[in-house]
């Protein structure tokens, strides 16, 4: 148990700001294995956003309550995947090969791509969040539904980043990399507990309404089609990949929810 313990809170500190305690270290075993509890981190993240958008909708209203939760979430991650998403529109959008895709990646300035790509996801996040808060999308009038789906909406795209881990290899072989050890090695561990947190907020949201499943059929395609194209063109993922994975899963859970919403 302590063990776990200690490999939950390398997990906090490498995917989030939250201070943890002083013993916690970038153990290179111990990051491998904090896999398992990414989702979990979803579930962190997702429940501040929340507590942001529960506060600030009885102060300002719905809307600007969406935009003070996605503050709070990028504060919390410290930008992490987000700034993983602006890398790999960056890096993909001006690289022609892998060396240079990488390198570009690599590079901590951000380009037009990047500032483009991050400005449309964010517009597209928050026009998402706000149509869904503002209307009684699928009856939704308790609080708690509306919690289960913001942590669903983090735990199910962060299953669907780290899954890339367990069936890609990694792209770089640059030591030096913070990201690399994530990738060395896997066990079954790893594997049943990112399912099994991943999954779990959403079965309790299908709970309440069966049709909230379907959401797993687009955002996995998306996981799908976007490791395909990864593997096409750096023969494998790098950290940038998965927070980009993660970023835009994110936002297809929520047009999902709405397009459901529509036409179901």
């Amino acid at each position: 148990m302590k063990k776990e313990i200690h490999i939950f809170f390398t997990a906090l500190m490498f995917y989030t700001r939250i201070p943890c305690p002083k013993n916690i270290d970038h153990n290179p075993d111990y990051l491998n294995k904090a896999s398992r509890y990414f989702p979990v981190i979803g579930w962190i993240v997702g429940s501040v956003a929340f507590a942001t958008f529960y506060l600030f909708t009885y102060l300002v209203g719905p809307e600007i309550a969406v935009l003070f939760s996605m503050i709070a979430s990028v504060l919390v991650t410290g930008a992490f995947h987000e700034d993983g998403f602006a890398d790999v529109c960056d890096g993909f959008g001006g690289g022609w090969t892998k060396e240079k895709i990488l390198l570009i990646m690599k590079d901590s300035a951000i380009g037009a791509y990047g500032a483009i790509g991050v400005v449309l996801l964010l517009l597209l996040k928050y026009q998402s969040l706000s149509q869904i808060v503002s209307s009684e999308i699928l009856n939704f009038n308790s609080a708690i539904l509306i919690f289960i789906l913001f942590v669903s909406a983090h735990a199910v795209s962060r299953l669907a980043a780290i899954s890339i881990v367990f069936t890609h290899e990694y792209s770089r072989e640059d030591a030096t990399s913070k990201s690399k050890p994530i990738a060395q090695n896997y066990s079954w561990r790893e594997v049943v507990g990112a399912l099994f947190f991943g999954l779990l907020p959403l079965m309790v949201l299908a709970y309440f309404q069966w049709q909230f499943l379907l959401v797993l059929v687009p955002i996995f395609l998306t996981r799908f089609f976007l490791a395909r194209y990864f593997q096409k063109w750096i023969d494998g993922y790098t950290g940038d990949c998965l927070g980009a994975t993660q970023q835009l899963c994110e936002v297809v859970f929520y047009l999902s929810v709405i397009a459901l919403w529509k036409f179901i």
